[in-house]
């Protein structure tokens, strides 16, 4: 009886720490949406559209759409994501799928307004390969005392 307990506890040990937060894995996530902001702004639909599955969705305060209709928006300057400021982020892996949950401020040119909006941004990606592709980004507009819980 004593070494089935002692087995299912070192089962239960080694089930824990499979599912514990890599550090070096977080990081990465946080510096890539990083990236994206960026890439964004700069409006450089080449990395953008190697980052981004060729099935993500993209959902905004004015709807939904696919990859290469959010390519275009993005190279086209009608939405132009100028500034990203990002106040607080959290990463979860769940094996080869990660959500990213960053409170940003956004400066951007919606057509010709430019506006200010606070958001917080839902990233999901998934690891293919070696590579993280971004397969789901949804803005959720919120107060600026929103914090995001970690």
């Amino acid at each position: 009886m004593q070494k089935l307990i002692f087995g299912l506890l070192i089962t239960l040990l080694g089930v824990q720490f499979s599912f514990a937060q890599d550090p070096t894995t977080e990081k990465q996530l946080k510096e890539l949406s990083q990236l994206k902001w960026q890439w964004m702004a700069d409006k450089n639909v080449d990395k953008l559209a190697v980052l981004f599955d060729d099935r993500a969705k993209f959902v905004h305060m004015s709807g939904s759409w696919k990859k290469a209709r959010e390519l275009e928006i993005i190279e086209t300057g009608s939405i132009w994501y100028k500034k990203a400021t990002v106040h607080d982020v959290a990463v979860e892996v769940f094996g080869n799928t990660a959500i990213v949950w960053s409170r940003i401020t956004l400066d951007a040119v919606v057509r010709t307004n430019e506006v200010s909006t606070e958001f917080t941004v839902t990233e999901i990606f998934q690891k293919q390969s070696s590579d993280w592709k971004l397969l789901d980004l949804t803005f959720s507009s919120v107060r600026d005392t929103h914090e995001i819980e970690k």
